[in-house]
């Protein structure tokens, strides 16, 4: 687990804003992930340059048999995916134009077929249109093949007064899928709607990758503090998070003290589950 070098206390009585950067970075985590250049072509390019895409909602008799297939066939498209999404900017950056437009359609191509974002769009387009039946018979469908998609890359929750807001990205410049190496950076806003002073102890993060393998990470406070965070004011950050797989899953929580009075006992405030997805949805909460 890898900290930013971002943190904000926000007074949101005032509405002033203060920031400080940490280090030497000049920028945001987010910002600098983003902007970050990669100097390599990858390795399966030759691949790609022969490869057709093809949409894979299998049958099987079993459910069983059907649910773990499509499992596995669904990180195999993720991983397919952000290699093409990361070939294309390569060849881009590279001045193949050519390369990057054949790419680009084959990216295309991809969206329209691939069952996930298909189900996805057309539920979008539903709600859209108010057409909820429909909604519900493509999210019964998307529950089927793939329910861990139906996880949004944010999460929102309130404990004892304290609001903890996240919001997932995936950073294509940091990660290698060709290597089976994916990055993901996250935004954390802790807001103190309670009428007492609170302080953040430690943090413990559930960290399940694609595979289901899980990871549990503690540590004390976050980015190296244990910020007080004082009635009607909040702390935000920004964190990573490197998977090997293209999907995953963090929840956790964070122990915290009221410090107005001496000898309390400390308490958890929930972090809800969010998803680390390279296909993203297109929820923007923080």
């Amino acid at each position: 687990m890898q900290s930013s070098s971002i943190k904000v206390f926000t007074d949101f009585s005032t509405g002033t804003r203060r920031q400080w950067l940490a280090g030497q970075r000049e920028l945001s985590m987010f910002a600098e992930l983003e902007a970050s250049t990669r100097r390599q072509w990858l390795n399966c390019r030759d691949l790609s340059r022969n490869c057709r895409i093809v949409a894979c909602a299998s049958q099987q008799n079993s459910d069983g048999g059907r649910a773990g297939r499509s499992s596995s066939s669904f990180l195999s498209r993720s991983q397919t995916y952000a290699l093409l999404k990361q070939q294309m900017e390569v060849a881009a950056k590279s001045e193949d134009y050519k390369e990057a437009a054949r790419i680009r359609d084959s990216l295309k191509l991809f969206e329209e077929e691939e069952p996930v974002l298909r189900l996805r769009r057309l539920i979008k387009e539903a709600v859209a249109d108010e057409r909820f039946e429909d909604a519900s018979k493509y999210r019964d469908e998307l529950k089927e093949i793939a329910p861990h998609s139906l996880l949004t890359c944010s999460s929102d929750a309130t404990t004892f007064g304290i609001r903890v807001q996240v919001r997932s990205v995936y950073i294509e410049g940091r990660s290698q899928p060709s290597k089976g190496q994916f990055f993901f950076a996250y935004r954390i806003r802790i807001t103190n709607n309670s009428d007492r002073p609170v302080q953040l102890l430690r943090r413990h993060w559930v960290i399940t990758d694609g595979n289901g393998k899980v990871e549990n990470v503690r540590g004390i406070g976050v980015i190296g503090e244990q910020p007080v965070i004082l009635p009607s004011t909040g702390f935000e950050y920004s964190s990573a998070c490197p998977l090997s797989t293209p999907n995953g899953r963090m929840e956790g929580d964070f122990e915290m003290k009221h410090i107005d009075k001496v000898g309390l006992q400390s308490f958890n405030v929930a972090i809800a589950p969010f998803a680390l997805s390279i296909m993203e949805d297109d929820i923007d909460t923080l």
